[in-house]
């Protein structure tokens, strides 16, 4: 059985109306004879009888009276509705398949819409031949030169190639961080997974490692990156402020509001919202927080009504928030709503293979801001002070690193910038640097020693990429299971 599946397109039924005809008419006159033509319709009811009615007395005068032709009433959102027009199509292709020999579609009538999805349903059945007509009536068989089952293939397996290859393409959205030392490209290769996805995200870090820059890049390098990007910290937030700031707030919510005023979360409404230092929040605006990441709507300050939102967080911290969850700080449904994905920032005395490219970035931007003042001239650094620099702890890391370039790009009276200029820019060196006739640990000893061992284990997982045996030997353990260990007393993420 030979069987024509069509959609009704609106020149179909003006031209039969002429005693014209228009594609579908061609098809069933001139074409190879068909023994039914099924033509869908979502639209023009009160036209179909006629039409039929005219098409079957055309097929009758060329001696195809036997051709059945049926118009089906079908349900679409919308003429240009994939969804829809897609499931219309596979119900009927399915049908027509386990009872036709020969299969013909027609692809020009209806609407683009309509035309793609028969191309790739069509395409995917083997007794299906794809027919268009052209103004002056001829009949084309389209052969469309592309297997798109073998595309799909290829395309998937290029894609977890790039995903699992040592050197993966990064998104340009990571290019302004440095990433050349193991931990760090590990890490950037997290992030940029992370970014495809829309979870929440948590950023964990010292001050100053870049957690604000990563949040960048990750906004950056989403679905998102074209809509609005918001940052905020919220150790900065006055207390009585922080709701209206966050959410909004109507007139008259309180004293001195004399127009309504939209929150950052509006604002960020189809983007991302960074929430830096998110441990300073009260407890009070955290439940609000929670509410906005479950519900995905916020209620403005003195409103009785609340509004839907579509909001990427971001949230970053230097605080150890399982602790604060446990001394009731931070609310724990809150915080494992954020740490869906955590990306933890390494501090900069971990990281050593970053510095030398990191010092060239700074100071190609100190130079380019200072080039505007008069008596100024470039200034390099030596090796001697990179070398300083990788030697030195940077409890402030990144942030105290520029700072210190700067002051001592500013002190320094030759063009080139030395290890001693270096050192002597450094405001906490007096309390940071060795000293040769006594010994002093900040804080609690036990804290300090974890944290030596938490720096050494994540760089030797990125230095291994997470192989716990190789990672292992590379601290000098006795096997990986001695690393396991460690990683659960130091809270590391398996």
């Amino acid at each position: 059985m030979a069987t024509l599946l069509s959609w009704l397109g609106r020149t179909d039924l003006d031209q039969m109306k002429l005693d014209k005809s228009a594609s579908i008419a061609t098809i069933a006159l001139k074409g190879k004879t068909l023994d039914r033509i099924i033509i869908l319709a979502s639209t023009w009811e009160d036209e179909w009888y006629d039409y039929k009615e005219r098409l079957e007395r055309k097929l009758a005068c060329v001696g195809r009276s036997k051709t059945s032709v049926t118009i089906l009433r079908v349900r679409l959102v919308s003429p240009i509705d994939y969804s829809s027009i897609t499931k219309v199509m596979q119900k009927h292709l399915g049908k027509l398949s386990s009872d036709s020999e020969q299969i013909y579609l027609n692809l020009t009538s209806g609407t683009p819409a309509m035309a793609v999805v028969s191309v790739l349903l069509g395409k995917s059945i083997a007794k299906c031949q794809l027919l268009q007509t052209s103004p002056k009536g001829e009949i084309i068989e389209v052969e469309i030169p592309v297997d798109f089952a073998t595309e799909y293939t290829k395309a998937s397996t290029s894609a977890l190639q790039s995903l699992t290859s040592d050197n993966p393409r990064l998104s340009p959205a990571f290019e302004a961080i440095t990433a050349k030392s193991d931990t760090m490209r590990y890490l950037v290769k997290k992030a940029q997974r992370l970014a495809l996805s829309d979870l929440p995200a948590l950023v964990l870090g010292e001050s100053g490692s870049g957690k604000e820059v990563m949040a960048t890049a990750i906004h950056n390098a989403s679905p998102r990156s074209d809509k609005t990007f918001r940052a905020v910290n919220c150790g900065a937030l006055p207390e009585n402020l922080v709701d209206s700031i966050l959410f909004g707030h109507v007139r008259g919510a309180f004293t001195g509001a004399d127009k309504d005023h939209s929150g950052l979360f509006e604002q960020a409404n189809g983007g991302t919202l960074f929430l830096d230092e998110v441990g300073e929040l009260p407890l009070g605006v955290q439940v609000k927080l929670l509410r906005a990441l479950q519900q995905k709507e916020i209620t403005r300050v003195g409103d009785v009504k609340s509004k839907v939102i579509d909001v990427r967080i971001i949230a970053a911290t230097h605080q150890d928030l399982f602790q604060m969850t446990s001394e009731g700080t931070f609310r724990e449904d809150l915080f494992y709503r954020l740490a869906v994905g955590v990306i933890e920032m390494p501090p900069l005395r971990s990281r050593a293979e970053d510095i030398p490219e990191l010092i060239d970035t700074l100071m190609s931007d100190i130079n380019q801001q200072a080039e505007k003042h008069p008596q100024f001239d470039s200034k390099k650094i030596s090796k001697d002070a990179i070398q300083f620099a990788q030697s030195y702890s940077w409890p402030g890391n990144i942030r105290e690193l520029w700072n210190t370039l700067n002051r001592a790009v500013l002190w320094s009276e030759a063009n080139t910038v030395l290890a001693q200029d270096l050192q002597s820019s450094i405001l906490s060196a007096g309390t940071s640097q060795p000293r040769t006739n006594s010994f002093s640990v900040p804080g609690d000893i036990q804290q300090y020693i974890d944290n030596i061992k938490k720096d050494a284990v994540n760089s030797a997982l990125g230095y291994s990429r997470r192989n716990k045996s190789k990672a292992a030997e590379a601290l000098g353990l006795k096997s990986h299971q001695t690393l396991s260990g460690w990683m659960t007393k130091l809270g590391i993420e398996e």
